[in-house]
């Protein structure tokens, strides 16, 4: 079976100098490995491609037996690692927390430990008729929440 972290430590290496990204790579007990990747700007097929030749010219299938997948991360998959917040900085965004409420909102800034969106809600002031609509800016740590994605618009 292949090892994960050679794996890992080779693919990282491999795109060292670009704008690409490992997202997650999983490597099953049948040697199905799935690589996802990822890019400040884009990934086309072509650079799933090379990424594929290189990890096949690496790690021998005579040797190893193994199904591999390398593909790029899709717009609506949900954030894996911090460099995707940064990426979308100044995008929406949509948020469910572990206690299952949903947020949606403009990703504002994203640090090492949490990540703040502003989003537009109706809130309702003490002694006041009506709600009034308000940006409301709310920060969760990573751990705090299910999932982090790119609010696809129409």
């Amino acid at each position: 079976m292949i090892d994960k972290t050679v794996l890992a430590e080779f693919i990282n290496k491999q795109l060292e100098g670009t704008d690409l990204y490992l997202v997650d790579l999983t490597v099953s007990g049948q040697n199905e490995i799935t690589v996802e990747i990822d890019s400040d700007t884009s990934v086309d097929i072509d650079r799933c491609v090379e990424l594929t030749r290189k990890i096949e010219g690496e790690f021998s299938r005579d040797e190893e037996d193994y199904e591999l997948e390398v593909g790029s991360s899709g717009l609506t998959t949900p954030f894996k690692v911090k460099r995707q917040y940064d990426k979308n900085i100044g995008n929406d965004v949509e948020v469910l927390a572990k206690d299952g409420k949903k947020y949606k909102g403009l990703l504002r800034r994203a640090d090492d430990d949490s990540f703040t969106i502003v989003s537009e809600e109706k809130v309702k002031h003490e002694g006041s008729k009506r709600p009034v609509l308000e940006k409301v800016e709310r920060t969760f740590r990573y751990d705090e929440v299910k999932y982090t994605k790119y609010l696809l618009q129409f």
